[in-house]
């Protein structure tokens, strides 16, 4: 195992263990005869010591890589001694908090995950009250939830959110763009997020009214974090931003920045629905934001080699608001943010 900055096993909060073995045991499946990347940042070094630990209680091959021990941060690429390393492996898992413009390496660390079919357990910005709360989820009773919940969505060809922040907010779906399960069971055929559980497509089109009450994405929800005070407002039009609105001006610079990147890094990518029942409030970390019960979009890269999707982008910015009602055509399938199926 290469040289790292992870604190011995004893000394990380034992509390972190129990998310640890679900992340582990239930969701990676990890077994005795296979090999783990195990790829952290100095900031998270506790929860990778939990992991670890866990992953030595099945026996399996781990190497283990702090980033700052390959070079200054922010990276511009992935190091490749790290993405030689993670394409000899089975599993994986990436625990480390997000810095501007590093986007373009973790989606150089998934490509070669997605190549591969290796089952990777994706944690940017794991906190210890995440993994004590949404990674404590009892994760086959939220896929579950997800099968059935995917199963209409499927069959729906218009899904419909309004909440009481003015959210009013229509995607029209095609059967040629598919619904994807990451419901924290990560399988060799999609990587996933964890905490786990969302169901996930790219929308042919989208229009209506979003308010970001919630969290925004990527760098910017360490940023800003909660976002209950000073909503963003998001009008779009035909998939593309057409208007934003914040009380807070430097959240909106940063945003429409964020937005304006590349040619698509306004559109509409993804449209998800969290199913972790685990997760009952905002935090201000879309890590296990974005798996609270709800919708939330995503503007940017839309994951087209699992949607179908064919268009492309550099950038990836998830939103999430807060107490939503949906429905799938005719159908309710939630009320502020209680789930009705």
């Amino acid at each position: 195992m290469p040289a790292t900055d992870l604190p011995p096993a004893q000394t990380f909060d034992p509390a972190l263990t129990p998310g640890a073995r679900n992340a582990i045991r239930v969701c990676l499946r990890l077994q005795a005869h296979e090999r783990l990347t195990l790829i952290a940042d100095r900031a998270c070094a506790e929860i990778a010591a939990a992991l670890r630990s866990e992953i030595e209680r099945t026996g399996a091959d781990c190497s283990a890589f702090v980033l700052e021990d390959h070079g200054p941060r922010p990276h511009r690429d992935m190091p490749p001694e790290i993405l030689a390393d993670l394409a000899r492996s089975q599993v994986s898992i990436y625990a480390a908090v997000t810095q501007p413009g590093e986007l373009r390496t973790r989606m150089q660390m998934t490509g070669v995950v997605s190549r591969h079919r290796i089952r990777h357990a994706h944690m940017v910005n794991i906190s210890k009250q995440v993994m004590l709360e949404g990674m404590r989820a009892d994760f086959l009773e939220v896929d579950r939830l997800s099968e059935r919940l995917i199963e209409r969505a499927r069959r729906a060809r218009r899904v419909t959110c309004r909440t009481p922040a003015g959210t009013d907010f229509a995607a029209e779906l095609s059967p040629g763009l598919r619904w994807v399960k990451t419901a924290g069971l990560i399988t060799p055929e999609v990587w996933g997020n964890l905490p786990g559980g969302e169901i996930f497509t790219s929308p042919l089109s989208s229009s209506g009214r979003y308010v970001v009450d919630g969290v925004v994405g990527d760098y910017l929800c360490g940023k800003y974090g909660d976002l209950a005070a000073t909503p963003l407002t998001i009008d779009v039009r035909d998939n593309r931003i057409a208007g934003l609105a914040c009380a807070n001006a430097g959240l909106l610079a940063d945003f429409r920045a964020y937005t304006s990147t590349d040619e698509n890094s306004n559109r509409v990518g993804e449209f998800a629905i969290g199913t972790n029942t685990a997760c009952r409030r905002v935090i201000g970390n879309i890590l296990q934001d974005e798996k609270l019960p709800g919708i939330h979009i995503a503007f940017g890269h839309p994951y087209g080699e699992y949607t179908g999707q064919t268009w492309t982008s550099a950038t990836h910015i998830d939103c999430v608001g807060r107490d939503c009602d949906i429905w799938l055509d005719d159908e309710q399938v939630m009320r502020r943010g209680s789930f009705l199926v």
